[in-house]
């Protein structure tokens, strides 16, 4: 493991594997959504299928894949399987990038509808 600037080093080649495999999981924009949704609080496969605006089926197929992969966990609640994500720093990711994305957007929509003003 080199030593960089700043003191970090370089990260195994397994845990780069992992992160590429979790960053592809996360390449979907409907299991990005469905981990936003999640970072909210947690809901069942219903009510994330209404948020998201994906069928039950589908919504369900991702949901399978995120918690084999163990990004997302379930409990059962009577007849409802209820998800959310146990892993805070999966969240935190998952709204700095969504947020700085926004942030990215909102001033370039606004600098483009200022310049049509002109």
């Amino acid at each position: 493991m080199a030593t960089l600037a700043g003191g970090f080093g370089d990260p195994s080649v397994e845990v780069l594997t992992e992160a590429a495999a979790v960053f592809g999981l996360l390449a979907s924009s409907a299991r990005l959504h469905i981990m936003w949704a999640l970072s909210q609080g947690e809901s069942d496969v219903t009510h994330l299928a209404d948020r998201v605006g994906g069928a039950l089926p589908a919504v369900s197929q991702h949901l399978a894949k995120l918690k084999l992969a163990g990004l997302v966990r379930s409990r059962r609640e009577g007849r409802r399987q209820i998800y959310y994500v146990d892993d805070p720093d999966i969240v935190t990711v998952v709204r700095v990038m969504v947020g700085q994305l926004t942030a990215r957007t909102v001033p370039a929509a606004a600098h483009s509808a200022a310049a049509l003003s002109f």
